[in-house]
């Protein structure tokens, strides 16, 4: 696991934490809507947790076996069971539930665990696989001559 950033947060604090979510998620391979995905994913969570559970709350960033998570917690009264589940889309005309409909949707996995003593929502993004390079770099280039003495004879 690879820790890639650990931070409380305000209202304040938004914007900049979305910028830099933005860029270690770039440094880890995500790129191009995937990339935007998460990135809207996790600013959904936050500003929730600003919204609805206090003004404040903690999030947690890293990469652990092919994956990118992020972890926002907070210390609200919990998440309305109507709204956790998020299967399904949200009226035009409703103005609250577009956030956890949206999570569930960007990311790879949503995971929320919510009560009356807090809320985590854990969310999980698939990384590119890096091009498997082990082959070539292991491999000499050899070269092999017919002239020498005697003639005929070959080196490497």
């Amino acid at each position: 696991m690879r820790t890639l950033l650990t931070q409380p947060f305000t209202l304040h604090d938004v914007t900049k934490l979305r910028r830099a979510v933005a860029e270690h998620a770039e440094k880890c391979g995500l790129s191009g809507p995937r990339l935007d995905d998460f990135v809207l994913a996790v600013h959904e969570s936050v500003v929730n947790a600003v919204e609805h559970a206090g003004g404040y709350g903690y999030l947690k960033l890293w990469t652990v076996n092919g994956v990118i998570r992020s972890e926002t917690t907070d210390q609200g009264t919990g998440i309305p069971d109507a709204y956790v589940d998020g299967h399904s889309r949200p009226s035009d005309f409703s103005y609250h539930g577009r956030g956890i409909y949206l999570i569930r949707r960007l990311c790879d996995m949503a995971d929320f665990h919510t009560g009356p003593l807090g809320t985590t929502v854990r969310l999980t993004m698939r990384l590119p696989r890096e091009p498997d390079l082990g082959t070539r770099r292991h491999m000499r280039r050899i070269r092999v001559s017919a002239g020498g003495h005697p003639p005929g004879r070959f080196t490497a």
